[in-house]
């Protein structure tokens, strides 16, 4: 890369809430951006693509399972071959799911721990094999309360999590001083989307909007290029993102 050129974002999990931000913040600061979801949601990953485009910016799409081992590397191998160097790599899949403990099958368990942790692994694995030989990078992982303690009925999804930030606080301490910024991130409350709005009266969510009492997706997104962009003197590992209004 150039002095003044910026390398390529790539969001793991990007649609219609916070990743489809973060996709369009570091689009705006930039950088070609490189979306991914599961192929059956395609449609709305290239109306984000679009959206991007339309305000100026670059943006690639691709349909990736990201539990798969074997297409995670390809994509990595593309984006570096095709599109160019990563700089960030953010991944933003989250696998919240209800089930009561006599509920949750071995299934249950198994799915959400492998969307929620072990794709982080592996997107946190290829990411370092790029970045390594630069001496740079960041790498941003979402997390959420169940990050940081259990909650009824959400046992499946907590174990993720808590998964998650163990392989981010592993990676920050191996990759912190080859160059390679690793964050986690805790999402701390209802974020405005399409979870929230189809289980509140619009009403509802237009109020606590209106006085800030949920989490914005813009917002939010602009807390990550903020991460990206901090001086390697200050690094910030664990950030908590949380509406004044929440109770902790």
């Amino acid at each position: 890369m150039s002095g003044d050129s910026k390398g390529v974002c790539l969001v793991i999990g990007a649609g219609d809430g916070v990743g489809g931000a973060i996709a369009r913040a570091f689009a705006a600061e930039g950088h070609p951006v490189c979306i991914t979801r599961r192929g059956r949601n395609l449609d709305q990953l290239e109306a984000l693509a679009d959206s991007i485009r339309a305000e100026g910016g670059t943006a690639h799409c691709f349909g990736v399972d990201a539990r798969e081992e074997a297409e995670m590397v390809a994509l990595f191998d593309r984006i570096e071959g095709e599109i160019g160097p990563l700089e960030v790599v953010v991944f933003n899949i989250g696998a919240n799911v209800r089930f009561s403990i006599t509920e949750t099958t071995s299934r249950v368990f198994t799915k959400v721990w492998e969307m929620a942790c072990f794709a982080g692994f592996l997107a946190g694995r290829e990411a370092a094999r790029v970045m390594q030989p630069r001496g740079r990078g960041t790498i941003l992982f979402t997390g959420a309360s169940a990050s940081l303690r259990g909650r009824d009925h959400f046992a499946a999804f907590a174990a993720a999590k808590h998964g998650l930030r163990a392989v981010a606080q592993s990676m920050a301490r191996e990759l912190g001083p080859k160059g390679i910024h690793i964050a986690h991130v805790v999402v701390d409350g209802a974020i405005d989307g399409t979870f929230l709005r189809s289980n509140l009266p619009l009403e509802a969510v237009e109020a606590r909007l209106a006085e800030d009492s949920v989490l914005k997706p813009d917002a939010i997104a602009r807390n990550y290029v903020w991460l990206h962009n901090q001086p390697r003197s200050a690094w910030t590992h664990e950030l908590d993102l949380r509406p004044w209004s929440e109770t902790w």
